[in-house]
């Protein structure tokens, strides 16, 4: 039996400012840097002394806001943006978010990263009491939440929202008058925060973000944190004691950008640990010389050539004016995506034994098209060295893996997956080896490869133990 997964707010980017006169440009800037998180949608809500104006629309940030005109009228000293990837099916500006609420007695702006694993259940619930969705997106529930809380402090609404959701998220949240960042009790999604030379603050769910804009960063925003910026500063509360951080692991394989740091780990430095650790668990592997993938396994490669000894060479080029086919939604689109974007150089690779290092292997088809591209500019062997575990489990908490059907590794061993992508032999790095080269130990969740989720699955755990009671455990 296979689960299907509805999650349609997946893996995102956010960027917010409180306290600057462009903060709209500022958030454009921001989510420039933080494009590579998403490329389905983009879009902006500012604050201008307590009055929100939105613009959203779907495409990258450059095409929602190629007329100028879009972000001339998001005036105010406040801001907060959202890039935006998602599953199939879910391509509609109903779903870009910044999301702008208006009430009678308020507006809000609301955007998310991550995925709620208590969706079915909360979606059911405020239905039944007459709440009305506008998208399929998870966010929204959090606005319904609030907005039936029975405190007259919207604080006290917030926090008993932010306890009633349960899985991976990170918020932002404009209103008229303060900046709200919260993170779930186990950290999944990175958000940090920084602050600019006019005192302004910045949150957005990479450092490099901060380092685009200029801002110094101050501190990451915690497990179980809710951080409220007005015009007095900066307050750092808490909505619940019952944290445990594990922060998602594929952020340091692929999504994060190698020069952001994560709770207080850079990315390219654990990237390039996987490679010198790959390199130590496989001495065995005969080859000329070592080609990354561009671009997220660059830093491995140049890890993995660098402890074997072996000359690490440009063997294959990237269009870079092409997207993330990890990131496209439909499995044509990745295909057409891995074609257009990669050749291989041929007066580089020919006649060689090549180690080409990969992050990760998802559903094979692109590392098939990949070893093809390099036997076909006539590499000799291609050795395939893979910078994280086997990826043999569905992601519940905001990564676009919807059934274990669909992962490679979760239906066939290392062999098989060796046949099918015709590789001349293929290697995965350890579990302990990921661990070793983030450096958190256990503070990362690795339940991609080993299927032990680190909280409850609520709405999805029956189903998927269903099919899996052997294999599946919690925390």
């Amino acid at each position: 039996m296979t689960y299907e997964v509805k999650s349609l707010n997946e893996e995102c980017g956010l960027f917010g400012v409180w306290g600057h006169p462009e903060a709209t440009r500022l958030t454009y800037f921001g989510l420039h840097a933080l494009q590579h998180r998403g490329q389905e949608g983009a879009g902006i809500v500012s604050n201008d002394q307590g009055h929100l104006k939105g613009h959203r629309d779907l495409g990258l940030l450059s095409e929602v806001f190629k007329d100028e005109k879009n972000l001339e009228k998001l005036t105010g000293n406040a801001a907060i943006g959202h890039v935006r990837y998602a599953t199939a099916g879910s391509a509609s500006i109903d779903n870009v978010q910044p999301f702008l609420f208006n009430f009678y007695d308020g507006q809000f702006g609301l955007c998310h990263n991550g995925n709620l694993t208590n969706t079915r259940t909360l979606k059911r619930d405020l239905e039944s009491k007459g709440a009305i969705f506008h998208s399929n997106s998870d966010t929204e529930i959090l606005m319904h939440l609030i907005r039936r809380g029975f405190s007259t402090n919207v604080m006290d609404n917030v926090k008993s929202a932010l306890n009633t959701v349960r899985g991976g998220f990170a918020y932002l949240l404009m209103l008229d008058d303060k900046l709200i960042a919260a993170l779930d009790p186990n950290g999944f999604r990175p958000l940090a925060i920084g602050q600019l030379s006019n005192g302004a603050y910045v949150i957005a769910s990479e450092t490099c973000a901060l380092d685009v804009v200029g801002a110094t960063f101050v501190q990451d925003v915690l497990p179980g944190q809710v951080v409220i910026i007005d015009d007095k500063g900066i307050q750092v509360d808490t909505y619940t004691e019952e944290v445990d951080l594990k922060i998602c692991s594929m952020e340091f394989i692929y999504f994060a950008r190698p020069d952001s740091n994560i709770n207080g780990v850079n990315v390219h430095t654990a990237r390039k640990k996987m490679g010198r650790l790959l390199a130590q668990e496989n001495p065995e592997i005969a080859a000329d010389i070592v080609v990354g993938v561009p671009n997220s396994s660059l830093s491995a490669a140049s890890g993995f050539a660098e402890e074997s000894g072996l000359p690490y060479e440009m063997g294959l080029v990237k269009n870079q004016y092409i997207q993330r086919t990890f990131i496209q939604p439909t499995q044509e689109l990745r295909e057409q995506g891995v074609r257009m974007k990669l050749s291989g150089v041929r007066s580089v690779v020919e006649g060689k034994r090549v180690v080409m290092v990969d992050d990760s292997i998802v559903r094979g088809t692109t590392s098939k098209r990949i070893v093809n591209l390099l036997k076909e500019a006539g590499a000799a062997e291609v050795h395939v060295v893979i910078a994280s575990p086997p990826l043999a489990y569905p992601c519940f908490y905001g990564i676009d893996i919807q059934t274990r059907k669909e992962l490679i590794a979760a239906n066939h061993d290392i062999a098989e997956i060796n046949e099918i992508i015709g590789s001349d032999s293929l290697h995965f790095l350890s579990i302990d080896g990921l661990k070793a080269a983030v450096g958190l130990g256990d503070q990362i969740c690795t339940s991609y490869f080993d299927g032990i989720y680190p909280t409850p699955l609520y709405d999805y755990e029956d189903d998927y133990n269903l099919g899996l009671k052997e294999k599946v455990s919690f925390y």
